[in-house]
């Protein structure tokens, strides 16, 4: 009578503790892509300067703001994903300190953290694919894309802003969130895209017969 109720106990305190991991880690992984983007994918650095010139020149030189946004040759489809080496070298960088998370806290969080942070990425390569790359998914027809692509559109219209693609939770920690345009711009149009466009004040509005919206 004993055994099973400490064997219940231990599977739902290793799910539990997997569950703090894994949305610990979703919130490191946020502020991970924010210092990623900015300091190494924004930033010539002299000793590792492939992540500025494939980001910074080669990406953003081809996806604009405009509608230069999404994909118009399709030669220029492999400067979206990431390099196919990326993904295991970030992970496999961070296993240590993921077991020596879980070896200081004498809790079973490493499988949760991994997890997250595999989920995490496979998220920004498959939203960043949709946002410039659109094919009316039905990814695309949802709530949070519409946001979040909006987000990244502004990102190539102000680089130093809007820095993360899958949660803004770091750009919002680190005031680098931008709502919307401060000026008006030729954006990019489409169905899953927003206007980011300044608001109307309520006068210019009424010049030009649109009711200026209660929000």
């Amino acid at each position: 009578m004993v055994w099973p109720y400490f064997k219940k106990l231990f599977v739902s305190d290793f799910f539990f503790w997997q569950a703090i991991g894994f949305l610990g880690s979703v919130v490191y992984c946020s502020l991970f892509e924010w210092t990623l983007h900015k300091y190494v994918m924004h930033t010539n650095l002299k000793w590792f300067s492939y992540p500025f010139k494939a980001h910074a020149v080669t990406h953003h030189g081809i996806f604009k703001s405009d509608y230069s946004y999404h994909l118009q040759k399709a030669r220029d489809k492999h400067t979206v994903p990431m390099a196919w080496w990326n993904a295991p070298v970030m992970w496999a960088l961070h296993v240590p300190f993921m077991l020596m998370a879980q070896y200081l806290t004498g809790r079973s969080v490493f499988w949760g953290l991994l997890m997250a942070m595999v989920l995490y990425y496979a998220a920004y390569e498959y939203l960043h694919w949709c946002m410039h790359v659109p094919k009316k998914r039905n990814l695309e027809r949802s709530g949070i894309f519409f946001r979040l692509n909006g987000h990244h559109l502004l990102h190539h219209r102000y680089m130093g802003k809007n820095l993360n693609v899958v949660l803004p939770l770091a750009d919002l920690l680190m005031g680098t969130l931008v709502p919307r345009s401060p000026i008006s711009f030729a954006q990019a149009r489409g169905p899953a895209v927003p206007d980011v466009q300044p608001h109307r004040a309520p006068c210019e509005s009424s010049k030009l017969g649109v009711l200026p919206q209660p929000w």
